[in-house]
């Protein structure tokens, strides 16, 4: 299958567009796919691949300060430039399903979202505020953001760099997008997880614990946790396929 890539600007969030080169001016599932910090979109154009072959239209946006956006150094104070990155992808999502659904072009109002590190820190934010969503997948992300943030001010601390005392209060709206203390707006959606036991970026605990909280709970009836043992932050090939092939079978429902 040939498929197409396209460069475009929606609202002027720079886009890739991957899609069936037969198929893209018809209406398909849409996924829209995260990269992970300090990354790009075209990072992420393997997995894009292998979802487009499989009958859907992905798009790869960069996140603000990454790739096209990128406008200068990143703060100084650890994970600010981090989490402004994921409240802009979390405010522009809805503006590009938006783009799309007055194009008609969303098949039958299948929604996904994915993405890797940052990118699925930004895919289990929006599963708190968007039903609309009807698939996701999280790769080396956290359902636990808030925890993370503690993380970073507890290891900022030992190293001695800077951190402001009001850095939770300042990010007080990650509260509202944190999946592990709002469980249950999974809602049985199929929603994959997958982390490495060996990732020194964001640790494999903080995954595994949310799965161990709501493992046999009906919300979570539709959830799978996918352990890559001896893993590090890194998604490789053959995860890649099973994410596409996740994406194919639950849409195919």
């Amino acid at each position: 299958m040939k498929v197409s890539i396209r460069h475009r600007y929606i609202k002027k969030i720079p886009v890739l567009e991957i899609v069936p080169e037969e198929e893209k001016n018809n209406p398909l599932p849409l996924i829209i796919y995260y990269h992970g910090w300090q990354s790009a979109k075209e990072l992420s154009l393997t997995q894009a691949r292998k979802l487009a072959k499989k009958g859907m239209r992905v798009i790869l946006p960069d996140a603000m300060n990454h790739g096209e956006r990128k406008t200068g150094p990143i703060s100084p104070i650890p994970s600010v430039t981090f989490w402004s990155s994921i409240q802009y992808n979390i405010v522009e999502f809805a503006q590009l399903v938006r783009h799309f659904e007055k194009q008609q072009l969303i098949e039958a109002e299948k929604i996904g979202v994915g993405g890797v590190s940052m990118g699925g820190i930004t895919t289990c934010a929006l599963l708190t505020q968007h039903p609309e969503i009807k698939i996701a997948a999280c790769m080396m992300g956290t359902p636990a953001p808030q925890r993370y943030i503690e993380r970073v001010m507890e290891r900022s601390a030992e190293m001695n760099f800077f951190v402001p005392r009001d850095l939770p209060l300042l990010l007080s709206w990650v509260s509202n997008y944190d999946l592990s203390e709002a469980p249950e707006k999974l809602a049985q959606r199929p929603v994959l997880f997958w982390h490495g036991t060996k990732d020194p970026k964001i640790p494999y605990e903080d995954m595994a614990d949310f799965y161990q909280m709501i493992e046999g709970e009906s919300y979570a009836d539709h959830s799978e946790f996918i352990t890559g043992e001896g893993e590090g932050h890194l998604v490789k090939g053959k995860m890649m396929d099973v994410v596409a092939e996740f994406f194919e079978k639950e849409f195919s429902r």
